[in-house]
């Protein structure tokens, strides 16, 4: 058996009724094609070519992905050595759904690249660290950028949690099952994802100052010019960038660009 790789984040996932559940939860039927990331000993890889037409695996330790092939004979699988993060997700299928058992140091990084690529997949899910999982689907209070970016491109949920004793080795956290349903970010016709990430940034660039101060600090205006914008948005500036909602920045970006 290969021994996994602590530099690389590897954590073994046997048991058959969660690997289960995450295949469940991207609702997969025989004519999918199943992009996963990191299929490491193949445990889910078995569970996906059983239900799909086709599994497409990104793995980036070569040793693994030399032996993958092997253990699924005449199956559907295509084993791509790569670094996913290097991967241009322009040489995947037009149609398809991402599955993966995420290295926690690489989680934000593979929401990123796969929620804005101009070739995104029609769903994803991913087992993420679960303090992950619930910044991802933070409520406006306890939002983040990481859960505007994400709620931006997506209706975001939560499937099981995972404790940290199903791993080997253990890690030190546990995890949880997130699921992303694409959807269209809908901007306003005169705003770029550039532009409203702009507006965005600037308000969680001092998280815990209200917005009047994040927002004059972090686009370089005056706060009295903050305070008219927010108050024409129906916002108070006595709010924090955590206290907003994916549509609140988008009316403020909107505001913003329009007064230009």
């Amino acid at each position: 058996m290969l021994k996994n790789k602590k530099h690389l984040g590897q954590h073994w996932l046997r048991d058959r009724f969660i690997l289960n559940h995450i295949a469940d939860c991207a609702d997969i039927n025989k004519n999918d094609t199943i992009v996963e990331i990191g299929p490491g000993l193949g445990t889910l890889t078995s569970i996906l070519l059983s239900r799909a037409k086709e599994v497409i695996s990104i793995e980036f330790d070569a040793d693994l992905a030399r032996k993958l092939p092997g253990q699924f004979p005449g199956k559907d699988l295509t084993v791509i050595n790569q670094d996913i993060l290097e991967f241009d997700t322009d040489n995947l299928p037009k149609k398809y759904k991402l599955v993966a058992n995420l290295p926690y140091y690489i989680t934000a990084k593979v929401i990123h690249k796969f929620t804005t690529s101009k070739n995104r997949p029609s769903k994803m899910v991913l087992l993420v660290q679960k303090e992950v999982a619930e910044r991802v689907v933070a409520q406006p209070g306890r939002m983040s950028l990481l859960s505007v970016s994400s709620q931006l491109y997506a209706n975001v949920s939560l499937g099981d949690v995972v404790p940290a004793c199903y791993f080997t080795p253990p890690p030190k956290v546990d995890s949880q099952v997130l699921i992303f349903d694409m959807i269209d970010p809908k901007l306003p016709s005169d705003i770029s994802e550039k532009e409203l990430f702009r507006i965005v940034k600037a308000g969680f660039s001092s998280r815990r100052k209200k917005l009047r101060s994040s927002l004059s600090g972090g686009l370089n205006i005056n706060k009295n010019s903050v305070e008219t914008l927010l108050m024409q948005t129906g916002i108070s500036p006595d709010h924090r960038a955590e206290d907003l909602s994916v549509e609140d920045w988008k009316v403020i970006a909107k505001n913003f660009y329009n007064c230009k």
